[in-house]
């Protein structure tokens, strides 16, 4: 695990230290760089494997080809002893050096033998091209500057900051972007002047072009494989469990987040029939005030079963100081509160191991989102005259929007009904809207109103959710996998856990597990019509029965709490009638009748702490 960076064709010899120094907390072990003419490439290293020769940049022997890499590669031993049988020497017993050989076999093409997490840079000396590449699932971030002529590219949009010529000016189509999903997605970025790779995408330099190509999407899903029963959970049992243990390579401490669900819960079971000695869990409970959102006893009951060495922690927010720090490395502004949580957990963590694996990605793999379950029922919805339909859908606004634990369904059964006239693809868009258009309409000011009215930040979005050839769950499905997962889950973990130089790895983001899942549709995953259904199947006797049956909670901050009191002060300061004037995107009335409305519980808490998370942001990363 590493921040890498690097630049083509820029004279500036302190650039590199400077985005090297703003990578630091990414690699507190060691440090290297590399200048081959207008090339010049740069790491720093989170020790993980190999420690004693894993440093990077390192070559082929040749010294011809050189490569910076973020990540894992969990295959890299089978492709080690391939490159020896072809002939091939390598100095070190890490995986970074079996991406440069082969390269130096293959080419571009040296990415499709790669399985696990990775964004990587090769610098070929002979051809002067410079090849990047980024993982199937976007585990690992990209972010890359272009003008035209020269090249620079770094795992944090911070360290491209620091060069001379990169623009700040704002993007505000991916701005209005956030405010819809609370993340911007890619390869959008906060600034106009810098892009990120997408997920499954390399990318090469040579002459001043840049071209981007596309080596690997999810795999189209149809209920095709026969299996079925006992033979389909041995399937998905042992499928998982391969994922599992080939994440558990580590020359440094490993453990897990564990927060009593499913999926983590799931993740610590093969864990811990993998391991000679008991796996270290982490979990985090609030105080008792917040009790809804707490799953510290579910943790315990996971962590007794599996016998883990397992620790807990009650968060004491501090929301001055922590909140800050969250934004600040998130880089752009990033409004899921989960990261609140991401960021202490990995803190405490950090305490006692450098690796921990979670269950990101399982709701994504096996349908656990209860609008997976939206979209069924709005099938049968459509049934209904649409006079009916508009009719409650009218009704929706008198239902309270979510805002704690208690009130989550109504919330969810507002924004059902409020959608219910639309047609299939609108419908779920605006179930994943939170800054709807018509608070866009009296929020924005001139130029936020512009990039509103030019914004096609969400075509991408409606195409997969138009497409023909899977059915309606599964393209929602396709949807989370390219979007929400790599744009906000994933994003989230890598810089809350970086953050603190701790390494996160993501079992249910295997991409062979899920080309190995393409043949079972989402009607099966959801077995019954049940959150996750194939998958609680699958692990009942492996995972204890109360936490198989328990309704589902997700990995959730008590944001409205908070911003009601803890963050009730800053609110105030940041969203206040001057400060939003100063700022100029919003139209000060419009914001105060939007906190108003939050008072009163007719409008999300995620849509105050959207405003207030840009507001910070714009304090650090632009007027700084």
């Amino acid at each position: 695990m590493c921040g890498i960076c690097g630049m083509v064709g820029l004279d500036q010899p302190q650039a590199m230290v400077r985005m090297m120094e703003r990578l630091r907390h990414r690699g507190p072990d060691d440090a290297g760089d590399f200048s081959d003419g207008p090339a010049h490439l740069g790491m720093v290293r989170l020790a993980v494997i190999d420690l004693p020769t894993g440093h990077q940049p390192l070559s082929d022997e040749k010294k011809e080809n050189w490569v910076v890499f973020n990540g894992e590669i969990y295959n890299y031993r089978a492709l080690r002893a391939g490159l020896q049988k072809r002939g091939h020497t390598l100095a070190t017993q890490s995986d970074t050096e079996t991406i440069v050989h082969l390269y130096e076999d293959k080419g571009e093409a040296c990415v499709s033998d790669l399985d696990g997490d990775f964004a990587f840079a090769v610098w070929d000396t002979r051809k002067r091209r410079l090849f990047a590449a980024r993982d199937r699932l976007g585990v690992k971030p990209f972010y890359y500057w272009h003008d035209g002529t020269r090249f620079a590219f770094a795992s944090e949009l911070k360290a491209l900051l620091t060069i001379e010529g990169v623009s700040k000016d704002l993007d505000l189509e991916a701005l209005d972007a956030y405010l819809t999903f609370l993340y911007i997605p890619a390869p959008l970025t906060a600034f106009r002047s810098i892009r990120k790779l997408p997920p499954g995408c390399s990318l090469t330099f040579q002459d001043g072009r840049l071209e981007i190509h596309r080596y690997w999407e999810p795999p189209v899903v149809t209920d095709r494989r026969t299996l079925d029963g006992l033979e389909l959970d041995r399937f998905v049992r042992t499928e998982l469990q391969r994922s599992v243990e080939a994440r558990l390579i580590s020359d440094v401490a490993l453990g897990a987040f564990l927060s009593g669900g499913l999926d983590s819960s799931s993740v610590v079971a093969f864990m811990s029939q993998a391991s000679s000695r008991p796996v270290r869990t982490f979990s985090v409970g609030f105080q008792a005030k917040y009790a809804d959102f707490d799953e510290l006893d579910s943790a315990r009951v996971a962590a007794k079963a599996f016998g883990t060495d397992h620790t807990e922690f009650r968060v004491k927010f501090e929301a001055a100081a922590t909140l800050p720090r969250v934004v600040h490395h998130m880089d752009e502004p990033f409004a899921d509160s989960s990261a609140l949580l991401t960021y202490l957990i990995s803190q405490e963590a950090r305490r006692q191991v450098t690796v921990a694996l979670t269950g990101i990605g399982g709701d994504e793999v096996f349908g656990g989102y209860p609008r997976y379950q939206g979209v069924q029922h709005a099938q049968r919805y459509e049934r209904l005259p649409l006079a009916i339909r508009r009719g409650l859908a009218g009704c929706a606004s008198l239902l309270p929007e979510s805002h704690d634990g208690s009130h989550r369904r109504l919330g969810w059964l507002r924004r059902f009904l409020s959608a219910g006239t639309l047609p299939t693809a609108e419908r779920y868009l605006a179930w994943r809207t939170y800054v709807t258009p018509e608070m866009k309409s009296d929020l924005y000011g001139p130029a936020m109103r512009q990039a509103f009215v030019r914004s096609d930040a969400e075509e991408g979005m409606r195409s997969v959710l138009q497409r023909t050839d899977e059915e309606i769950t599964e393209r929602v499905h396709r949807l989370d996998l390219i979007s929400y997962l790599p744009d906000d889950l994933l994003a989230m973990a890598d810089r809350m856990s970086m953050a603190h130089g701790l390494e996160v790895r993501v079992p249910f983001c295997d991409h062979r597990l899920l080309e190995s899942l393409a043949g079972v549709g989402m009607s099966r995953r959801m077995a019954g019509g049940s959150l996750k259904g194939l998958l609680k199947r699958a692990m009942r006797g492996i995972v204890p029965r109360e936490l198989l049956d328990k309704p589902k909670q997700g990995f959730m901050a008590p944001l409205d709490a908070w911003l009601r009191d803890d963050l009730s002060g800053m609110v105030s300061d940041v969203l206040g009638p001057e400060s939003v004037r100063r700022r100029g995107f919003f139209v000060p009335e419009a914001v105060e009748a939007l906190l108003d409305g939050h008072r009163q519980r007719k409008v999300s808490p995620h849509v105050i702490y959207a405003l207030l998370v840009l507001e910070l942001w714009c304090r650090d990363y632009v007027d700084a």
